[in-house]
């Protein structure tokens, strides 16, 4: 039950393909560019555009986080979607994606504004319980739980997420938790140790296709390397679902996406989600082309044995990747 629960959350990619979507005259009266020209920044299309975050709460969840010194990628990685996400959205159910191991990663990825530094704080041995404490108050049904880099501990700080999911779980054996992991520098003990802590979801974004790894991410990241974390979760837990994420607008092809999908299907990928990339500040790398996703899914026909049996797959210019 939850397996189908966490696969058919709503639309599928031909349900949002053919559907009625309320951006679709911003669409046809849009007359920006959608690809950077030599020198050009790119001005945000309304469809990308959101609104101040505000409301009780939104307000509720950033008191209690402060109080007991939690982070969220929400906050850190300063994702558009916050007011809609910590407000509630037409769900009227916050989420937050808490991001464990303090709010300092140890690596540089050239989209991504986490502060990074060589030895980051300690790592705060409360933090299992006190996010477990925050969760129960809140209420919430679903839960991501995400973290920095941690390359300065010995195991990344696997034993940590481990011990927060099971924190999680002894308060409340019904939440669904997701956790979306850095890659261990490719340490698949530390990957199991987390696939068999009681979550729901195992993610792990490979961020981009194969071919602008190194343009996009660290220098200690790559894309075999990805793969061999989502593989070995699948492995040693079956029955959890596996998840991962790209962004688009950094200067892929087609093909390259359609490659990149096919090696997530044979890797036993479950879930895949598509969203475009934003800039971030002024330091980070700029988008060189804009996405309408309903537009562009219609014209990326993708082989029919490149997504198999896969669980879902979504795309959208609001989807987010969190790290």
């Amino acid at each position: 039950l939850k397996k189908e629960l966490l696969s058919h959350d709503g639309p599928d990619l031909q349900d949002f393909i053919s559907g009625e979507l309320s951006e679709k005259s911003k669409w046809d009266e849009y007359k920006g560019n959608l690809k950077r020209g030599k020198g050009e920044r790119l001005r945000l299309p309304p469809w990308l555009k959101t609104e101040i975050p505000i409301g009780k709460n939104f307000n509720r969840l950033k008191n209690t986080l402060r109080e007991l010194n939690l982070h969220t990628v929400c906050e850190e990685a300063r994702c558009p979607n916050i007011g809609e996400c910590w407000g509630g959205g037409e769900y009227a159910t916050a989420t937050a994606t808490i991001m464990l191991m303090g709010d300092t990663c140890t690596r540089g990825c050239r989209f991504c504004s986490v502060k990074t530094a060589r030895r980051p704080p300690p790592l705060d041995p409360d933090e299992p319980y006190n996010t477990a404490k925050a969760i129960a108050a809140w209420g919430l049904d679903y839960v991501v739980l995400t973290s920095v880099d941690r390359d300065d501990i010995a195991d990344g700080g696997a034993e940590h997420f481990a011990k927060t999911v099971s924190n999680l779980k002894a308060r409340n054996s019904q939440i669904l938790v997701e956790c979306l992991t850095p890659d261990f520098r490719g340490d698949l003990a530390a990957v199991e140790k987390i696939a068999l802590s009681g979550l729901d979801v195992y993610a792990h974004n490979v961020e981009t296709v194969r071919e602008l790894q190194r343009y996009v991410r660290d220098p200690r990241a790559n894309f075999d390397q990805s793969l061999s974390v989502l593989r070995h979760a699948k492995k040693v837990k079956p029955s959890v679902l596996t998840k991962t994420s790209i962004m688009l607008g950094l200067g892929e092809t087609d093909q390259q996406i359609k490659d990149t999908l096919t090696e997530l299907r044979e890797a036993g990928v479950d879930c895949l989600t598509l969203g475009q990339y934003m800039q971030p500040t002024k330091r980070h790398l700029k988008v060189t082309s804009l996405f309408y996703f309903h537009k562009y899914c219609e014209s990326l026909v993708l082989p029919t044995d490149t997504c198999g049996d896969s669980e879902c797959l979504r795309s959208g210019g609001g989807i987010r990747h969190s790290g």
